[in-house]
């Protein structure tokens, strides 16, 4: 670093001139532009060795060490303005105003020499690595060839001004810093920090671009899958499956749904309008619509409750097993009574309703002069209603004027009662280990009854050897 033509402890006044929107640190060559007036006066103002002042503006005020440069030429840029190109040469501390000529800032300024301790050194090595390490990844290759020619530690710190991702409050707080291994340990503190920022965005960038080629690569596979299938035959252009959000809306409306699947499947319908093509998520949605709209609602089998066929059925497929096997025709049986008792009160007439209270028995239903005490007179009969009979003006069972039961009305028209059937269901838990045909007989009850088998995995698991 050229050293300044005057005596280290030789206190200095020179002219200052301002700058708003940069820093100048020791070391640096470069072209300023003299946009102002103030500026212009303040060049026009040097003596004849042509030093001057560089000062820093930060937040409307000057700072308190400034740098001592010398102006190497004059000109003009392309715009027309005048420009001087000037060398800084080092540090100085900023004293008292003095007067002077004119509009011009006069400053008295003590400069500093730098003091390079073993200390520093040793953290300038440190800092080398940093600096080679951040400027290849910012592909500095000009700040890599600059490196290379500073040894002095405290020009290697102040190569930090060319750091184009360095703010202007940091650059003038590497300025005031005037001793060497503290301004070299701050650099080298924000060059690790600034290090650690690229890790993070680097390997944010990494997943994001990985996830976006994953998303980009499947949809690409599953183009090509479908232009394959439909080379194969397996899909015919005008019969392809169509996934679009219309297509499902179109299904949704021909299926007869409960209300509350109907609303769950707006709901998903609704999220595959707004998602992607590339998501992840619209393989869910389609999914989770195909096979809500394929299940079979509203539609029921009739069920085969002939128990001899069952117990033929079990027994052709089974050998052994008497125990579960009479289980199974046990409730086949009560699941036969609970039909058949079902379908004869939803054919029952309003009248047989109010008059039995077991509307199986059809004797009972049919006979309309049936007593009420059963065949001993004295105590009711195994199908005899517990409801009272009707009474009569004068209440109870008392006889008319005639000394005759009131007359019994005539029969209404049959009417059929709007109760209808209900079917309930009914689990059996077949409990024991792989092998001892459990699914089996899943699959013979459906085949007596006349039923599609359906083996649901609740855990999961799809194969009964996992």
């Amino acid at each position: 670093m050229p050293e300044i033509d005057v005596p280290e402890t030789e206190r200095l006044t020179l002219p200052v001139l301002p700058l708003p929107s940069g820093v100048v640190l020791p070391g640096m060559v470069l072209t300023i532009a003299l946009e102002t007036q103030r500026a212009r006066d303040a060049v026009a103002a040097v003596g004849d060795d042509g030093r001057l002042l560089l000062v820093p503006e930060l937040e409307g005020r000057h700072v308190s060490v400034g740098t001592v440069a010398s102006i190497e030429s004059r000109g003009e840029l392309p715009s027309g303005d005048p420009a001087l190109v000037i060398r800084a040469h080092g540090r100085a501390i900023l004293r008292a105003a003095v007067a002077g000529t004119g509009s011009v800032l006069w400053l008295e300024a003590d400069p500093v020499a730098p003091e390079v301790s073993d200390d520093a050194r040793e953290v300038a090595g440190e800092l080398r690595a940093a600096f080679r390490e951040l400027f290849e990844q910012l592909g500095g290759r000009r700040l890599t060839e600059l490196l290379a020619g500073l040894d002095e530690p405290d020009a290697l710190a102040d190569a930090a001004g060319w750091w184009p991702d360095l703010s202007q409050e940091r650059k003038v707080e590497l300025l005031e810093t005037v001793d060497v291994a503290e301004r070299v340990r701050l650099v080298l503190a924000w060059v690790k920090e600034a290090l650690a920022e690229r890790s993070v965005q680097e390997r944010i960038r990494s997943e994001v671009n990985e996830g976006l080629e994953r998303n980009q690569r499947e949809f690409i596979l599953r183009q090509q899958l479908a232009a394959i299938r439909k080379e194969l035959g397996e899909l015919d252009g005008d019969e392809a499956a169509d996934d679009s959000p219309d297509a499902y809306r179109a299904r949704l409306a021909e299926r007869d749904l409960p209300g509350d699947v109907r609303a769950a499947a707006e709901r998903e319908l609704t999220k595959l309008e707004r998602a992607s093509e590339q998501s992840p998520e619209r393989g869910w949605i389609v999914t989770w619509l195909d096979t809500v709209l394929d299940l079979p609602w509203g539609e029921a089998s009739v069920d085969n409750l002939d128990l001899a066929n069952a117990r033929s059925v079990l027994d052709a497929d089974h050998t052994g097993l008497d125990e579960v096997k009479d289980r199974i025709v046990e409730e086949l049986a009560v699941r036969k009574l609970r039909t058949e008792r079902a379908e004869a009160l939803a054919t029952m007439t309003e009248r047989e309703a109010d008059g039995l209270d077991d509307p199986v028995r059809p004797e009972a239903a049919a006979d309309p002069d049936a007593t009420e005490t059963g065949t001993d007179g004295d105590r009711p009969g195994p199908w005899a209603s517990d409801l009272p009979l009707p009474e009569g003006p004068g209440g109870g069972d008392e006889a008319d004027d005639d000394g005759d039961l009131p007359p019994t009305p005539a029969d209404p028209e049959p009417r059929t009662s709007e109760v209808a059937p209900v079917r309930q269901g009914t689990i059996l838990t077949l409990v024991g280990p792989p092998g001892v045909g459990k699914t089996s007989l899943g699959e013979s009850i459906a085949r007596a009854l006349g039923r599609r088998f359906v083996r649901v995995a609740l855990g999961g698991v799809r194969d009964e050897a996992e």
